[in-house]
């Protein structure tokens, strides 16, 4: 199968991307299944039932979300209608959603499962490793091809869990940091691994967002307004996996970076 996941979307550039670019993409790359982080999809700031349904219909098969998850409030209850959308598994015991489901994809199926990290993070999150290994148990059998999202701020968090789950999911990928790391690889047992997708939004900016304010807080120490999403063309950012059928292992795994600012990197 050949499997695309991109990044943190940001905003109204994150989301014109998708919408612009994602469906030619589908067809240009033969792509199996695509995942997509919508976390930052609305104002920057967690993603509503209206942008999550635009996402979707743009060629996402499944959107996880992240520690952002309900900052929406209508995500509370849409999320228990939207299947395709998966919360962190660790999130809270009484969130409403799955943090892990099967998807069936031309008669074989896939399981997404989404955690997020403890280090760092603003609020004590359950444990991310107990987590995924309860779900990698129970639906992990089930499924040829088995996709985990780390969403967490610390890189030696995000590798751990990448070694925790080597051999047993066909990729590992970090989100959350909304910068691209250069470690896409292939794990020892076989699991595709890239530390940071990236963020499908515009890269002239402070991680998404406009200059203005996060310099002024990094100069000043003081607040004078709200953080907004840059506007700018977007690039999308993620990974792409193709994985073999027999094993459910990576078989090949390529950054991907498309359009905006950054470097291009397309298989």
């Amino acid at each position: 199968m050949r499997i695309l996941y991109l990044g943190d979307v940001m905003g109204r550039a994150g989301r014109a991307a998708i919408t612009q670019r994602l469906a030619g993409l589908r067809a240009d790359w033969k792509l199996d299944f695509v995942v997509v982080n919508g976390e930052n999809a609305t104002s920057g700031m967690g993603l509503s039932g209206a942008h999550a349904k635009t996402l979707l219909d743009a060629g996402a098969d499944c959107l996880t979300l992240g520690d952002h998850a309900f900052d929406q409030k209508d995500m509370l209850q849409f999320i228990e209608h939207e299947p395709r959308i998966i919360r962190p598994l660790n999130f809270s015991k009484s969130a409403p959603g799955k943090g892990a489901r099967l998807f069936d994809v031309k008669g074989r199926k896939v399981l997404v499962a989404q955690a997020l990290g403890q280090v760092f993070m603003k609020r004590p999150f359950d444990d991310p490793f107990s987590a995924l290994e309860g779900a990698l148990k129970t639906l992990g059998g089930q499924a040829k091809v088995r996709i985990i999202d780390i969403h967490a701020e610390a890189t030696s968090e995000k590798m751990a869990i990448g070694h925790f789950c080597d051999g047993r999911a066909s990729l590992v990928v970090g989100t959350h940091t909304h910068v691209p790391t250069g470690d896409a690889m292939i794990l020892p047992g076989g699991t595709g691994y890239m530390t940071d997708a990236g963020m499908c939004g515009d890269y002239n900016s402070v991680i998404g967002m406009e200059k203005a304010e996060p310099l002024r807080r990094f100069i000043t120490g003081m607040p004078k307004d709200r953080f907004s999403p840059a506007t700018g063309e977007a690039t999308l950012s993620g990974v792409l996996v193709e994985t073999d059928d027999q094993t459910g292992h990576a078989k090949t795994i390529t950054p991907i970076r498309e359009g905006g600012r950054l470097q291009s990197s397309t298989p």
